[in-house]
């Protein structure tokens, strides 16, 4: 049976998409829009899982939210395709990346979008919501200085997992030509046959 993602546009559930393109694994994708006005997800989804959220990921049985533990999950059945290097620098890095990613790097690029959308009320909060990402983009920038994928020397399910927060950072976040680091590494990441396939079975996607 084939995996069965349940995908919201513009959202975290594209990395998934993309995986399962990396591995060479059979998918069915479901899609979901967003609702134009509060850009939330549809209630249809909360009939899938009830926090109504994507992705949610039906795979042997199971039915898996969070991406980081989806991904896991993922690599894992494959084997280990695409998950931790073999040394044990590469390895840290790795898990260390496939957490920070939502842990660390999502928090002030969410809390961005919300200061943008109060217009007027949200400006005095900006400053500081932009130095706390910026803090986040000059540290990474100095990862990418001497390695060319965020793990180490290959290309891992950690890059996938940056793809999204460095997307959003490069779409809202003041991530531009100033870090060529980062902005080389996306345009490998885009590059790559998977993720353009993936593009076209997730359809449009806002932060490519």
């Amino acid at each position: 049976m084939p995996v069965i993602v349940h995908h919201l546009n513009n959202s975290r559930s594209q990395r998934i998409l993309w995986l399962l393109e990396e591995l060479g694994e059979p998918y069915d994708v479901r899609r979901y829009k967003r609702d134009r006005k509060t850009m939330r997800a549809p209630a249809s989804l909360r009939a899938v899982h009830p926090l109504g959220r994507s992705p949610v990921v039906e795979v042997d049985g199971h039915k898996l939210i969070e991406t980081g533990a989806i991904m896991e999950h993922l690599v894992a059945r494959a084997g280990g395709r695409f998950g931790a290097p073999a040394d044990a620098e590469g390895a840290i890095r790795y898990r260390q990346f496939m957490h920070y990613a939502e842990g660390s790097m999502m928090p002030p690029l969410l809390a961005l979008l919300v200061v943008n959308r109060l217009g007027l009320l949200g400006r005095p909060a900006r400053p500081t919501v932009q130095k706390m990402l910026d803090d986040h983009l000059d540290w990474l920038e100095t990862e990418l200085a001497s390695r060319p994928y965020f793990a180490g020397e290959t290309f891992t399910a950690a890059d996938m997992m940056m793809s999204f927060p460095l997307e959003a950072s490069r779409a809202r976040g003041g991530l531009d030509g100033s870090r060529p680091h980062l902005i080389r590494w996306l345009e490998d990441m885009h590059a790559r046959p998977a993720y353009q396939t993936a593009l076209k079975a997730g359809g449009p996607y806002a932060y490519a």
